[in-house]
């Protein structure tokens, strides 16, 4: 067995399931090398890199025409899917150890430790019950949730293009026409379109841009050939690979002829030999060495974290002081310290992540039903947050069914012949597909000319590339000579030409005949069409191999112009948005007068336009000025892009992205939020967060306020649980410091900590009011803080009012009497506790302006009845709790009425002066 065989079985043995790889363990691109590899896996990986052809196949046991079907599924029966650790979910033992080791649950431990230790049985259950429904409801709704999103982003696969071989005479003459004809010939006839998943070592795949590279690969073909390789290696400008290797290179990720897992095709074609697929990969093996690498961890993550050790710091300094007054004024210190540890227990969220959770998982599971898929479940939340769009044009404001609408002369009269050139480019090009292309190709006038290219041969071809923005490819038609076809964006092509064909003959493109040129370009442009020049130039037929230094000298025959027209959803979508406070900007590499055409039609303002070349003479400085004055980009290459989107993100703006063009993936993981289609190249799925199944804009807004939905539904949760445990903690503060007895039992106060957090359960499926969606939301610890000081008393103050009625009404003045005064506290925390529910969960007058949903009030009902029967049940005596006298109830009513005015006063006043997010 070789050596990289040996490795191959060496590693699938010693492979540790789970999550081992975080997106964002690589480094950045420009930072530094990766890790290396294990020097065996390097050296066997270089050996097949520098090996003759025909041993490289022998080592892999494969054939020049590529795997058999049977070879195929043997293989990858054996060695398993095509996908790196990361992709798998975890196994449930470890699910439910991440589901429990929180702060929260590790806090409650201690304090079922120190229960069990001080004999407290009851303590100890009720605690442990804490823990158990915290860990399990969290654990049940990831479960179901990370299920969920596996089947959805199942829809959204990507996949490659695989040559399996034939049999016998077939076999023969695929492989002649592959690695004779260099990629000239159309497309294979057994080449299949298969998920990355079922690629194995051995296989044959054809790459063109716009292709993630799905494996690591040795180069076949390639027709120039850039491959996007900075997440490995650092360098932020496309290397050119090559067919033949360097037997002088040792070094693993210098050699020109791999490919590696997680880079990207910029431009040009190839086929590759698969050398290694998932954990095998250059990319498996660096993820198994960085397991230990944590993710840097996104803004909605930083706000739940900050959020979180808010309520910790609050904790650490007030619940020494329970202790310090307990102990001082009652002279028993070891009940005191298990006083404290119950009202830390109170303090602290434990439903915190378990709520969290649940929102992301519903939020995903509401868009799923609009055919978006969430592949990331922290960006519903940045979807609520954003506050800029930016947004490519084609496909995005426009309609996917581009149609040929003119073929002219280049003075705008009609040609056929122009027709027919630009027929024989798209039919022969094998590189970046595009609507373009398909649109020529479906034109109902190229019926007759199918016979067309049964007359001419393919030579060679040029693909395109996003700097030159133009491709051509060359054809004999007679053996006597070549056509090199070049058809591209008007200026580039422009560029290349030195003749313009003009009644049939060839004349000098002068001063006059460009300007003529321009005009009738213009008023095409201003027709709202998208115009691409058509060129060539006839070359002697000795000549084999073309590249771009050949495209210079062409005569302009003409151009081809498509309608896109704007998608009926656009306009409604833009105000849609205007209105929910996101601004659109349009980023697009068109010109500007088609771009303000189409931006009229939508109703987006484009009064003034900025354009890539003027933005390649500004600072950082001038950018920001710029984004401040324009909404519309035009002529922009990926990197212009990826730079105003830095730009604003720099500005503290919350950014989308919505593109499905290589030429978007830069700005998509630029962004805060990458948004793409099923549609769209490989490379942007991959580096998207959001997918959309179709291309509705109108469905960006419905993710919008349900971003914000989800993350009202959380704040509200960590609002009322501050608020209320800040006001319990004070309350105890007082009582501690004037009571001969304990305000409430630690067991009391556990059992009425446990029974609040189930009555919020049923926050994730609350309603919103439509108010709190209309802006971006984000995260704001200080404002928490200060709504925790500025709520959590009110709650007191009805607090001490129960305190005062137990003592001088209902006489519980001593140690004999406290069992009557701490019934009557559990039963008013306990509903004024679930109450403010009610009473934050809106800015407004709650059950008469906004009524929770149904489960929200069921559940919260549920949890005040038991708090009301609980001192008059079977269970009192358990919890040392005792019925309450008939006289207590109006009272009750009383603080109830009395506590719901008082807070609804006190909002508004707090809504005034600082606001509700």
């Amino acid at each position: 067995m070789n050596l990289l065989h040996a490795w191959f079985d060496t590693f699938l043995r010693s492979r540790r399931a789970g999550n081992l790889f975080g997106r964002r363990a690589m480094p950045e691109a420009g930072v530094g090398r990766a890790a290396a590899a294990p020097p065996a896996f390097s050296t066997a990986l270089v050996g097949l890199a520098q090996a003759p052809l025909e041993q490289a196949l022998a080592t892999l046991a494969s054939h020049a025409d590529g795997l058999g079907e049977p070879e195929a599924a043997e293989r990858l029966a054996r060695l398993g899917p095509n996908e790196v650790d990361h992709e798998k979910p975890l196994p449930w033992w470890r699910h439910l150890w991440q589901c429990y080791r929180n702060p929260f649950n590790l806090l409650l431990t201690v304090l079922a430790v120190v229960s069990w230790l001080t004999e407290d049985a009851k303590a100890t259950v009720v605690i442990g019950t804490m823990v158990l429904l915290s860990t399990l409801i969290r654990f049940i709704q990831e479960g179901r949730s990370n299920r969920a999103a596996e089947r959805l982003k199942a829809l959204v696969g990507n996949t490659a293009r695989v040559l399996r071989r034939a049999s016998g005479t077939e076999a023969a003459e695929l492989a002649d026409q592959y690695f004779g004809a260099h990629l000239h010939s159309r497309q294979p006839a057994r080449q299949q379109e298969l998920s990355i998943r079922e690629l194995v070592p051995g296989d044959h795949i054809v790459l063109s841009a716009g292709d993630m590279i799905p494996a690591d690969c040795r180069v076949l073909t390639a027709k120039d050939l850039f491959v996007a390789q900075a997440a490995m290696t650092g360098e932020s400008l496309p290397v050119e690979k090559f067919a033949d290797g360097d037997a002088t290179q040792a070094a693993l990720l210098e050699q020109p002829n791999l490919l590696f897992m997680g880079t990207n095709v910029v431009s040009g074609t190839a086929i590759a030999l698969v050398l290694a697929t998932g954990n095998r990969t250059y990319f498996g093996t660096i993820a198994q060495r960085s397991s230990a690498t944590k993710a840097t961890p996104t803004a909605f993550q930083t706000g739940i974290n900050s959020v979180s050790w808010l309520l910790i710091r609050f904790a650490l300094v007030m619940v020494p002081f329970v202790l310090l007054i307990n102990g001082l004024t009652k002279g028993n210190w070891s009940e005191a310290f298990l006083f404290a540890l119950s009202v830390a227990v109170g303090l602290t969220p434990e439903m915190l992540p378990m709520i969290v959770t649940s929102t992301l998982a519903k939020g995903a599971v509401q868009l799923s039903r609009r055919k978006v898929i969430v592949k990331r479940l922290d960006a519903i939340q940045n979807f609520g947050a954003m506050d800029v769009l930016c947004t490519d044009k084609t496909g995005t404001l426009t309609q996917d069914r581009i149609a040929l609408e003119r073929h002219t002369d280049v003075f705008g009269h009609d040609s056929q012949d122009v027709l027919k050139f630009a027929y024989l480019n798209s039919h022969f090009q094998t590189g970046l597909t595009n609507l373009l292309d398909r649109a020529v190709l479906e034109h109902v006038e190229l019926q007759s000319e199918l016979r067309l290219a049964q007359d001419y041969r393919k030579v060679d071809e040029v693909p395109f590339d996003f700097q030159r923005r133009r491709m051509s490819v060359v054809v004999s038609e007679c053996e006597d000579h070549h056509e090199l076809i070049c058809k591209g964006a008007v200026e580039e092509m422009l560029a290349v030409c030195s003749t313009v064909r003009e009644n049939g003959r060839d004349m000098p493109l002068d001063a006059q005949r460009l300007a003529r040129v321009r005009q009738a370009t213009e008023e095409l442009n201003e027709e709202g069409l998208r115009v691409v020049a058509v060129a060539m130039k006839e070359t002697a037929a000795s000549q084999a191999v073309y590249s771009q230094a050949d495209e210079h000298g062409l005569t302009l025959v003409g151009y081809v112009a498509f309608l896109d027209p704007p998608k009926e959803s656009a306009a409604q979508a833009l105000q849609a948005l205007a209105a929910h406070g996101v601004e659109v900007k349009v980023f697009t590499g068109d010109n500007e007068l088609v771009t303000a055409r189409v931006c009229a039609q939508v109703g987006l303002q484009a009064d003034t336009i900025l354009t890539g070349p003027q933005i390649e003479r500004m600072d950082d400085a001038a950018i920001a000025q710029a984004l401040a004055r324009h909404r519309v980009f035009t002529r922009l290459t990926p990197l212009h892009k990826e730079r105003l989107v830095r730009a604003l993100r720099a500005q503290g703006k919350v950014v989308g992205f919505l593109g499905d063009g290589i030429n978007d993936a830069p700005a998509l993981r630029a962004a805060d939020i990458g948004i793409s289609v099923d549609s769209a190249v490989d490379i942007a799925k991959e580096a998207a967060d959001i997918i959309l199944l179709e291309k509705n804009l109108m469905v960006l807004e419905e993710g919008v306020l349900q971003g914000r939905r989800t993350f009202s539904n959380m704040l509200k949760y960590i609002r009322m649980t501050a608020s209320s445990n800040f006001g319990n903690v004070f309350s105890v503060l007082v009582a501690s410091a004037f009571l001969p007895f304990l305000p409430m039992l630690p067991l009391q106060l556990l059992v009425q900590n446990l029974l609040y957090d189930i009555s919020q359960i049923a926050i994730p499926f609350d309603n919103v009011d439509e108010e709190l969606v209309r802006k971006p939301l984000q995260w704001n610890p200080a404002d928490l803080g200060r709504f925790m000081l500025f709520f959590g008393p009110i709650s007191s103050i009805f607090d001490l009012s129960c305190f005062a009625l137990m003592w001088y009404v209902f006489d519980a003045r001593t140690p004999a009497d406290q069992g009557l005064f701490q019934s009557g506290w559990f039963v008013v925390g306990l509903l004024t506790q679930t109450l403010i529910v009610h009473m934050i969960r809106t800015p407004k007058v709650p059950f008469l302006q906004s009524l929770a949903a149904p489960p929200l009030l069921l559940m919260t009902g549920l949890i005040m009845a038991i708090g009301v029967l609980l001192p008059m049940s079977p269970l009192a005596g358990y919890f040392k709790l005792q019925a309450l006298p008939p006289g207590y109830w109006p009272f009750l009513v009383a603080i109830l009425f009395g506590y719901a005015v008082l807070t609804t006063l006190l909002k508004k006043l707090y809504i005034r002066r600082f606001g509700w997010q």
